[in-house]
């Protein structure tokens, strides 16, 4: 089970305003903060996402092969996730629509370039 997903990130300040608004769409909020963290959730106990600027000092970057996937209630509400995000200044990187008989998503990468999706099975 997946507790918590941390992503690297060289600016803090515009990656907290893109999760604030972006999260906002499914109901997650800040639960967690200090001046290098911030986490988002949709409860204290449930999975969360958080962007950290790196302990070591060096630079964040990107990982090859991974992807955040955020799960919602609805093919409208992955729909409004995309949009958002793209609305934020995301990139593009699959529009939603159905992948299989069960499977809807839509594809971006955030201001750093992570790759996430929000995903509905029915």
């Amino acid at each position: 089970m997946i507790g918590y997903v941390t992503l690297g990130t060289n600016d803090l300040e515009k990656a907290a305003a893109f999760y604030d608004a972006l999260l906002a769409e499914i109901g997650a909020g800040r639960f967690m903060e200090s001046d290098s963290f911030i986490a988002w959730a949709t409860a204290p106990a449930s999975p969360a996402l958080s962007v950290i600027t790196p302990h070591d000092g060096n630079s964040a970057t990107v990982g090859n092969g991974v992807m955040i996937a955020l799960a919602v209630d609805s093919k409208e509400k992955v729909d409004a996730v995309h949009r958002k995000a793209l609305e934020l200044g995301a990139s593009d990187e699959g529009a939603p629509g159905p992948r299989g008989d069960t499977f809807y998503a839509g594809y971006f990468r955030d201001l750093d370039g992570n790759k996430l999706n929000a995903f509905y099975m029915s």
